[in-house]
């Protein structure tokens, strides 16, 4: 009967890795086809002013959107990954 048990777990945790697998697939497929929408010069004046800065004004942009981008992606793993650890915790 624990053989029944442990069998039926190993099979409940691979379905949920290729359910998490498929999705973050979708996840990824979603960004790349929406891509050229999120590319964060869609307004005129942003193009610009972006345009106008010149290189080294792109690069400072470019820098400045990895430094705020990190720190945010950072938390948010934190967070789904605290939520996803404590998922079987009993109240």
């Amino acid at each position: 009967m624990s053989f029944e048990v442990v069998s039926l777990d190993m099979h409940m945790k691979s379905w949920l890795t290729i359910r998490l697998a498929a999705f973050l697939a979708f996840g990824v497929a979603l960004l790349f086809v929406c891509a050229s929408s999120l590319s964060a010069q869609g307004c005129a004046m942003c193009y610009q002013n972006a345009s106008a800065s010149g290189a080294q004004g792109s690069q400072a942009l470019r820098h400045g959107i990895l430094i705020l981008l990190f720190p945010t992606l950072a938390l948010f793993t934190a967070i789904f990954g605290l939520i996803f650890h404590r998922r079987n915790v009993s109240r």
